[in-house]
């Protein structure tokens, strides 16, 4: 009996945990709506108000609109006139104290990590961590830069090591290339495999190969 309660479980865990993600994107959506037609509602006039507040009643609108404001965002930030908006956008926003460094924070991580031309996570690989003898996947982000990397001799990458189950949160290290070792496996399979707590290995292309001049960094 165990093993057939097991088996059903598999079979119902993630088509259970893959609604509740999508009811909780329609839910968000449909917030951030009901948030709209506030607004809306508070200024258009009392005749019409009625007709706004109705509009809450349309199950699946909220998702509809937002995705259509979306859409129109998109294709007003791609031609000439909504890049010079959006530049003139920027520059205000970066003259407010406080909201400067949020939102220039914000806007670096989001432009890396969705841009088409962003490569945020370049290659899954290997590190020591978090001592000698235990080993973790980790993505490669990039080199040190500033004056950080005044003070790092030698050639450097930087690292972020994501935790389990959830990757969205992890470590920043910088670590010398010869202690990082480079795996065949894409991004996408190594999340996988680290959201899966090592259960769903994904399948070896080819023998992992290092970077130049790898060593052992324990000796």
């Amino acid at each position: 009996m165990k093993r057939f309660i097991v088996a059903g479980l598999l079979v119902w865990l993630p088509l259970a945990v893959t609604v509740y993600v999508l009811l909780w994107l329609v839910g968000l959506m449909d917030g951030i709506f009901g948030w709209l037609l506030t607004g809306v509602a508070a200024v258009v006039p009392s005749s019409a108000q009625l007709a706004v507040e109705r509009l809450r009643d349309w199950p699946g609108l909220g998702v509809v609109v937002m995705l259509a404001v979306l859409l129109l965002t998109g294709i007003f930030a791609t031609n000439f006139l909504g890049q010079w908006s959006l530049r003139q956008w920027d520059r205000v926003l970066h003259q407010i104290p406080i909201v400067k460094s949020i939102y220039s924070s914000v806007k670096q991580v989001s432009d890396t990590l969705f841009s088409s031309s962003g490569n945020a996570f370049r290659e899954a690989v290997l590190v020591q961590y978090p001592r000698a003898g235990a080993w973790t996947i980790a993505f490669v982000t990039g080199r040190p830069g500033g004056e950080v990397a005044d003070h790092l001799q030698g050639d450097y990458l930087s690292i972020y090591v994501p935790t389990t189950p959830n990757p969205t949160s992890g470590f920043f290290l910088m670590l010398p290339r010869a202690d990082v070792i480079e795996l065949d496996m894409s991004v996408d399979a190594a999340l996988k495999y680290i959201i899966s707590m090592g259960v769903v290995a994904p399948a070896a292309p080819g023998l992992v190969s290092r970077l130049p001049v790898a060593r052992n960094p324990a000796g």
